[in-house]
């Protein structure tokens, strides 16, 4: 059995009680193809997969699954049987799933588990959720830097099968602060009366529970590490971030960033509430519609050049669009930029001075070619010209506009991705308009 399971496989195998047959695919396959079936799952069928599954492949299925559909699975059995399932599960993963659930449930849970185990789940709830702290886990393992290889291989055997990352092993002092790494290799291959010390590597890069996880996944990428340690200002260690949280705070941020330069929250999905909706876009909407009106104003003020000259009204809608089009490439290219490190002051002009200038060469280019359509459509040179002079400026207007509304926003402590492409959008029209029609009134005798 390798191949992706389905939904009516899945379907198929509730029905029929196939507990094996669910439990053969986990151990072969992974838990993860079941978890993201659950969407697609009655709240009975969620409850009869419970019923069906092993205490620890429901532990598998519960660190995989969404929060919401956590939430599901955890909803359909006891406190009791959750609180043996949380057995197999990593800390960080309890704490994500206890955060989501109702006060009520998730006070009895905390009440119900180990000193230990409450402790450390309580502390991790304590982070603010896209937080360092929030996506730290505390299985790790940590040994003292007095200690010799032969007594770290022993101890690394005992808590081994604890641990989520056991390629990096964290080295304290006596006051129990960080002060180096050991990879595994190193471990196995120094003498067995060397102690830690001797072969750790000392330049230990970390972060602070409270720094963003956006920040801690530039950290992980730019260094190629596969986790990270979280340290207090002690400098003692409290957990690490492992390479696959990572991952998922970069699919997060990613798909952050795309809605938000449409205008629309994180918060919403497909199951949301139509009051929630109308909450989360509304706004947006009106700041656009307000912005429609300042281009509606600007070709406003050229009526009567447009009903003396009527391919305008035709015409103009080219250059709005195209400057448009031509803002949202140097604004995606910027925000991605910006997501990734700042940009230095003498790297901002280069770039600034190259989109201007391929704002003039783009420009240019499209004007041409579009001036050449509009002189065989309606016989005349001038409003071919006219149009294309007016390409040029615009996409010299969108080019600056896609560089510096995501610079701004940026400076003044805002997401750059946060509905740039509004701003960049009214630019690009109001300006549009407002060259293309100020050059047909400035030759109007040419084009009657």
């Amino acid at each position: 059995m390798t191949e992706t399971m389905t939904l009516n496989e899945l379907i198929r195998i509730l029905n029929d009680n196939e507990a094996a047959e669910l439990s053969e695919y986990i151990e072969e396959v992974n838990a993860v193809d079941i978890a993201q079936l659950l969407p697609e799952l009655e709240d009975e069928q969620v409850w009869k997969l419970c019923s069906l599954l092993e205490v620890e492949n429901l532990a598998k299925v519960l660190e995989q699954a969404e929060d919401e559909q956590a939430v599901r699975m955890a909803e359909s059995i006891t406190n009791d049987e959750l609180i043996e399932v949380f057995s197999y599960m990593q800390k960080d993963d309890i704490a994500d799933l206890i955060g989501e659930i109702p006060d009520a449930q998730r006070k009895l849970l905390i009440k119900q588990m180990q000193v230990g185990d409450r402790n450390q789940v309580t502390t991790l709830l304590q982070y603010p959720e896209d937080s360092a702290g929030g996506i730290m886990t505390t299985a790790y393992i940590s040994l003292p830097e007095t200690m010799s290889v032969a007594e770290g291989m022993a101890k690394i055997k005992q808590t081994a099968n604890k641990t989520e990352v056991i390629e990096t092993i964290y080295v304290t002092n006596a006051r129990h602060q960080l002060t180096g790494t050991c990879n595994l290799r190193q471990i196995l291959t120094a003498p067995k009366n060397t102690t830690l010390k001797d072969i750790m590597n000392e330049n230990v890069i970390s972060v602070h529970p409270e720094d963003d996880q956006e920040a801690v996944a530039k950290l992980v990428s730019r260094y190629d590490l596969n986790a990270i340690p979280v340290i207090n200002n002690r400098k003692s260690i409290l957990g690490i971030i492992t390479v696959d949280d990572v991952i998922d705070v970069i699919v997060e941020e990613y798909n952050e960033d795309i809605l938000e330069m449409a205008g629309v929250s994180k918060e919403e999905s497909l199951t949301t509430s139509l009051v929630d909706s109308i909450r989360l876009r509304l706004p947006w909407l009106l700041i656009n519609l307000a912005t429609a009106f300042l281009a509606s104003l600007t070709v406003k003020m050229f009526e009567g050049t447009i009903e003396q000259v009527v391919a305008l009204s035709s015409t103009m809608t080219i250059v709005s669009g195209m400057g448009g089009n031509a803002g949202t490439q140097t604004q995606s290219i910027l925000v991605r930029q910006l997501a990734q490190d700042d940009i230095s002051r003498a790297k901002y002009w280069k770039a600034f001075w190259k989109e201007i200038l391929l704002g003039i060469i783009n420009g240019g280019v499209c004007g041409a070619v579009t001036g050449i359509i509009v002189y065989m459509i309606y016989g005349n040179s001038f409003l071919g010209i006219i149009i294309l002079i007016a390409m040029i400026g615009n996409l010299v207007v969108a080019g600056v506009s896609g560089f510096a509304v995501p610079v701004a926003l940026k400076k003044f402590g805002a997401d750059p991705a946060v509905s740039s492409s509004i701003f960049v959008t009214t630019a690009t029209d109001v300006l549009g308009f407002f060259i293309f029609l100020g050059l047909a009134k400035l030759f109007l005798p040419l084009l009657m």
